[in-house]
């Protein structure tokens, strides 16, 4: 098709517009001639993030039923298949730092050295996949002002937190120092002005628009909501008198964790909610796979949502459900990839999705 988002340098070089720590991260695999394992690499690093984190919070099954939600949405089976597109990398990145960050937070029986590294490991996760797309920046904000309030119920120390914080004021500094040497200013990327806008007006036309494509290729964002309103009722309870000790305390440690798992996603979908360009383009046939890819740096923290739950529930029954979720995510496939890429059975652009200059639907900041 040819691509046309790349920006010519004044040496005549070339570089993406978009995603600039993506290729640092899938050139060593591109060097070995398996680039097609890369976002699978990414993948199963999630999934171990998530397995372990969820395994402290949730015990052993909510652990898995963490990991298979993860994996059983068409969206994340649809972009595991592009090695060229950062999109379930990132999201892959998100889901390890969050769950070695929930580890770290809640092993308290743990020595400080390996929670410190667990922490410091996740925040690197984190900061790695805002290198691949900027805007993930919201989650990587939400995480640092949730260590900030918390760490010294975690009985973390000071020191733990500032090597944390120096992970993420040197990916800064690094993410600076790149843009002014490929773009000609810490502040820019290869975009031109306007071509990435957000506006309040997009806020009614997305919100009327994009709930049904998320819906069917991530359903299990139903979950996630119904965990919201359960742990909204656990924090009310949690207040009251005549409750015993043990349970409240059980309460309020799930409700701090649910609430920050819920402000990082409802912080980047926020974000995009007001994006202009899928206000434009939601509505048009085929459009699915491109408008979704937005919403799903988020997947890693709606599947712990989803599996704390699940983790109420009697045994049977989150089998069933994972069952019907996973016939789901493999009935909404094909209809994703037929509007993708070049790939596993995906054909080109429908008509009215190419980005400026006919080049294809823009990547996002």
């Amino acid at each position: 098709m040819g691509i046309a988002q790349w920006m010519h340098t004044a040496s005549g070089t070339w570089i993406s517009e978009k995603n600039p720590g993506y290729p640092f991260l899938a050139a060593p695999f591109q060097a070995v001639g398996l680039l097609q394992v890369a976002p699978l690499f990414y993948g199963a690093l999630g999934c171990l993030g998530l397995f372990f984190g969820a395994r402290r919070w949730l015990g052993r099954w909510g652990s898995t039923w963490a990991v298979v939600l993860f994996c059983s949405s068409g969206a994340a089976l649809a972009f595991a298949w592009r090695a060229t597109m950062p999109t379930f990398t990132d999201a892959s990145l998100i889901a390890a730092g969050a769950g070695a960050l929930l580890w770290a937070m809640l092993a308290t029986e743990r020595t400080v050295r390996r929670r410190s590294v667990s922490g410091l490991l996740g925040f690197v996760a984190l900061d790695a996949a805002v290198l691949v797309r900027y805007t993930n920046v919201v989650i990587l904000t939400v995480a640092v002002l949730a260590v900030l309030l918390v760490f010294r119920r975690a009985a973390l120390p000071l020191r733990a937190v500032r090597w944390w914080l120096g992970s993420v004021a040197a990916m800064i500094t690094g993410a600076f120092v790149f843009d002014q040497l490929a773009y000609g200013s810490p502040l820019k990327t290869g975009y031109s002005s306007g071509e990435i806008t957000f506006s309040l007006a997009s806020v009614i036309p997305n919100l009327q628009r994009m709930p049904a494509p998320l819906v069917t290729s991530l359903p299990m964002m139903v979950l996630a909501l119904g965990a919201l309103g359960w742990l909204a009722v656990r924090a009310v309870a949690s207040r009251q008198r005549g409750i015993e000790p043990e349970r409240r305390t059980r309460y309020r440690r799930d409700v701090v964790v649910g609430a920050c798992l819920a402000t990082g996603w409802m912080g980047v979908w926020g974000l995009y909610a007001a994006y202009d360009w899928t206000a434009r383009t939601a509505s048009m046939p085929g459009s699915g796979i491109h408008v979704v890819r937005f919403y799903l740096p988020a997947l890693g923290l709606i599947s712990l949502l989803g599996a704390w739950l699940l983790a109420q529930l009697p045994r049977w029954l989150p089998v069933v459900i994972l069952i019907v979720l996973i016939g789901l995510g493999a009935k909404s496939y094909p209809d994703l990839v037929a509007g993708g890429f070049a790939g596993p059975g995906m054909g080109g652009l429908p008509p009215g999705l190419g980005g400026p200059g006919g080049a294809p639907a823009p990547g996002g900041p």
